[in-house]
């Protein structure tokens, strides 16, 4: 078995033991200093920025202490421990027309795939084998490069039932026949999307002066910001909006956090909870940090400061991901409040510096 394998049927096994296996830490510092180690020997661009915190890499001794990468040099350099020809799927980043997206190259998508089945069926699906899914996103298919919509595919191929079915496409979306649907079910459903497409659907309800009211043991999860081209809108709005137009109340309406750089995915607890919970809860073989944009230190327990992720399934690429994210940690997850503002943060200087260097 090669350091590879060895490394991921560890993660593997961690995975499938549940969200709620026990928070292991001299197993999570163990397991993510070897990764670190195979990352920093097998990962060119990764160990650039190593180079440039002068960091000794036999010096590592805590997973605290593994440098982490802001998602910004996702657009710089190819952040893999394989070569290109080895890839089997990208999952990009959004971009605008003039900046290229962040790239995650996988050489493998059985992490992925675990780690998103294993927190999706635990807090969008804790107390169903199978429900219809309404999704509003495109398929992987016709989004071949959205993590998002290969989250969904899998989750509705696995825990999805023969009705369940997309309501987006390359071509739109056609809200009369999503919203016909939805008055038509009788069993309780999961409306899926990203916030703003919950947005589209709530403006057409309210167009028609119309409301549903969704069966029993129905829930919803969205993800993503909430501004899009025409307005705003706060995710209590968002929620509140939700529970008036298809009679979902906010206990079993969940916020999901995820990136396209991380193969771990992040989400409030309500219905496992059966109350509203704005925290996010963080799976055994992921840790979450909240850091001091500038010195890259912890701040004081309960303080606002930059989240950074450990996650254990980036086994192809890099073990710390920078997110640009300002939150704080809270029992058992943290919370997020949005981007940071002010100065850029002084990791992704020297990241961006080292890779542009040999650019």
């Amino acid at each position: 078995m090669t350091a590879r394998a060895a490394l991921d049927a560890k993660v593997l096994a961690w995975i499938a033991e549940g969200v709620d296996a026990p928070a292991d830490d001299a197993r999570f510092d163990a397991l993510a200093l070897e990764l670190f180690r195979y990352q920093h020997a097998k990962n060119a661009a990764y160990r650039r920025i190593c180079d440039a915190f002068a960091l000794d890499a036999a010096r590592v001794r805590r997973f605290q202490d593994v440098p982490a990468v802001p998602t910004g040099a996702f657009k710089e350099a190819r952040l893999a421990c394989f070569p290109p020809e080895a890839s089997v799927r990208e999952f990009h980043s959004s971009g605008t027309t003039t900046q290229r997206p962040g790239v995650l190259a996988l050489d493998t998508l059985a992490l992925y795939e675990a780690s998103l089945l294993a927190t999706f069926r635990a807090f969008i699906c804790p107390d169903v084998a199978r429900i219809r899914f309404f999704v509003l996103a495109p398929p992987a298919r016709e989004s071949p490069h959205s993590s998002l919509s290969y989250m969904f595919d899998h989750a509705v191929a696995r825990l999805g039932t023969r009705e369940s079915a997309f309501y987006v496409g390359a071509e739109g979306w056609d809200p009369e026949r999503l919203i016909r649907d939805l008055a038509a079910s009788r069993e309780p459903v999961a409306v899926v999307g990203t916030a703003f497409a919950f947005v589209h659907l709530l403006d057409a309800l309210a167009a028609d002066g119309r409301s549903l009211a969704l069966a029993p043991g129905s829930r919803a999860m969205e993800t993503g910001g909430f501004k899009g081209r025409s307005r705003a809108l706060s995710r209590a709005d968002l929620h509140r909006a939700i529970a008036a137009r298809l009679g979902i109340p906010a206990e079993r309406i969940v916020n999901q956090y995820g990136m396209c750089e991380l193969a771990s995915q992040f989400y409030e607890p309500s219905l496992v909870l059966g109350r509203a919970s704005f925290v996010k809860r963080v799976p055994p073989w992921v840790r979450t940090r909240a850091v001091d944009p500038e010195t890259l230190a912890d701040v004081p327990p309960g303080a606002r400061g930059m989240l950074v992720h450990y996650d254990l399934a980036n086994t192809g690429s890099v073990l710390a991901v920078q997110t640009s994210d300002e939150g704080r940690l809270a029992p058992g997850g943290f919370e997020v409040f949005g981007r940071l503002a002010g100065a850029e943060a002084r990791g992704c200087s020297i990241a961006a510096d080292a890779l542009l260097e040999r650019a």
